[in-house]
């Protein structure tokens, strides 16, 4: 028969696999806040400028489609 594992060896097997574990979620855990990190300082000002710039924009159309409006009425009145 094969060689026989103690229950010691098996508990020192059981605790060095918790152990490297345990460092892999540390590992995990600081890649998100990491993550995270440069979500909120990096990510989220460029998200924010580009929403800035679609509002200008629409506001900016919104103003051009109620002088045309205008300009339309203006058209009509002389051509009646």
């Amino acid at each position: 028969m094969g060689k026989e594992i103690t229950n010691e060896q098996l508990f020192e097997f059981m605790t060095k696999i918790y152990g490297e574990m345990q460092d892999g979620f540390e590992e995990v855990k600081n890649e998100v806040k990491k993550t995270n990190i440069k979500i909120d300082h990096e990510i989220m000002p460029k998200i924010d400028a580009l929403f800035d710039g679609y509002k200008q924009n629409s506001e900016k159309l919104d103003r051009i489609e109620k002088e045309v409006s205008r300009h339309e009425e203006i058209i009509l009145r002389r051509i009646k």
